[in-house]
C-alpha cells in the first residue's frame, strides 16, 4: 500500500496559537500607532510576524 505524501507547512506559517496572539496584538499596535490608517492590514502582520519571529528566535538561542 503506497504511503500517503506528508504535507510540509510552509516556512513562515504560524503554528503556535501564542504566538498567533502575539503577533496578532502588535499588528494591531503597529495599526494604532499609525494614527488608524486602514489599508495596511498584510503590512502590518507581515511586520509583527518578522519581528515577534526574531526575538523568539533569539531567546531560543
Amino acid at each position: 500500500m503506497p504511503q500517503e505524501p506528508t504535507k510540509k507547512q510552509p516556512k513562515n506559517v504560524v503554528t503556535d496559537p501564542n504566538l498567533e496572539e502575539e503577533i496578532r496584538c502588535r499588528a494591531y499596535a503597529l495599526y494604532e500607532e499609525r494614527g488608524r490608517e486602514g489599508g495596511h492590514d498584510l503590512d502590518d502582520w507581515l511586520r509583527a510576524e518578522a519581528e515577534l519571529t526574531v526575538m523568539a528566535q533569539k531567546a531560543a538561542a
